[in-house]
């Protein structure tokens, strides 16, 4: 299925990848009231991202919550994911920003309390302190919520392990735009693929979920790996445009591209918005957007061969979640 099928998908209702009625529908979702006042301070301290990615992705949490969260736990699932979502995003941001790094390297150690600041001798004024009493302040909010969950005790290590693993996402991805050249498509498809917080996300639903099999926790994490790589392509084949015009050239698109000799890095450093232009036209011609989407296919049949293997949760059910995601990244190209 090509990138150009996707979209055709993704129109069914919205009248297109960039509809306003799309658009309008996002914006018409009402956030809960603490995710409310996290965004509306994210406006006041940070503000580089439009709420509307808060609502997009709060609206998209019922499509792929593990099925094993019960309806009455639901409400405060979606909510605690997209708390999460946000502080992933603002420690993103800081890691693919130059003036930034160093508040990202304090941030990212925020929940597993390691005072980061003493052990990197960084001095005050070289992190955005407002910006790390934000995160402060979310994480507390994120922490004290899951630990009411049922099951919090038990997936605990697990959820720790996995945030870890997603703030080691961003960290490869600073590194790759610190030094270019070590760009390659395989270690991007390995690392940067727990930037979309599946694991994480999981976690979080193990914890409300009172009917998970425990015994199928091995095969439920082997089928996440291959959603959260489908997570990753939708994201890149709809952001990286965006993100070349910011100097960040992480994305799987650009690395082949660059890779490839299709682009240069040093064109991207010198480039104006012309030039950019002239770049992502050239980057278009070469198909590798469409080698993204041919590769989600293949993972999206691979992967509902062993939706069997787990029987406390619909597996089926969340494939087609992330089949959704791919269909409203489309849909809200040039948006998040």
């Amino acid at each position: 299925m090509t990138h150009e099928a996707y979209g055709q998908t993704a129109t069914e209702g919205w009248g297109g990848p960039d509809s306003g009625a799309y658009t309008k529908q996002v914006n018409g979702v009402k956030l809960p009231p603490t995710a409310r006042l996290f965004a509306d301070r994210y406006a006041r301290v940070i503000g580089d991202r439009d709420r509307f990615l808060w609502k997009w992705i709060h609206n998209l949490f019922d499509r792929f919550t593990l099925t094993s969260v019960p309806s009455g736990e639901r409400d405060a699932v979606y909510e605690q994911k997209t708390l999460l979502t946000m502080f992933v995003t603002v420690l993103d941001d800081l890691a693919e920003s130059d003036a930034d790094q160093e508040t990202f390297n304090v941030g990212r150690w925020i929940p597993f309390e390691v005072n980061a600041t003493e052990r990197r001798g960084t001095a005050a004024d070289e992190v955005d302190r407002e910006v790390l009493d934000y995160l402060a302040d979310l994480w507390d909010e994120i922490d004290a919520t899951v630990r009411g969950a049922p099951r919090y005790e038990e997936f605990v290590d697990l959820f720790e392990y996995d945030l870890r693993q997603t703030c080691n996402a961003m960290a490869y991805s600073e590194l790759v735009n610190d030094n270019p050249a070590i760009a390659n498509r395989a270690e991007t498809e390995r690392h940067d693929a727990y930037n979309m917080t599946m694991f994480p996300y999981a976690g979080i639903d193990l914890m409300h979920s009172p009917s998970f099999d425990r015994s199928e926790l091995g095969a439920l994490r082997s089928i996440l790996c291959d959603l959260q790589q489908m997570a990753r392509i939708g994201n890149w084949v709809t952001t990286w445009e965006r993100e070349l015009g910011e100097g960040d050239i992480s994305s799987g698109v650009v690395v082949c591209a660059l890779r490839r000799g299709v682009i240069d890095y040093e064109e991207i450093v010198d480039a104006d918005a012309r030039d950019l232009d002239r770049l992502a036209d050239r980057i278009r011609s070469q198909g590798i957007e469409s080698e993204f989407t041919r590769e989600w296919e293949l993972r999206d049949r691979t992967v509902r061969k062993r939706t069997r293997e787990v029987e406390s949760v619909d597996a089926e059910r969340i494939v087609d979640g992330i089949e959704t995601v791919m269909n409203h990244h489309l849909a809200s190209e040039g948006h998040k």
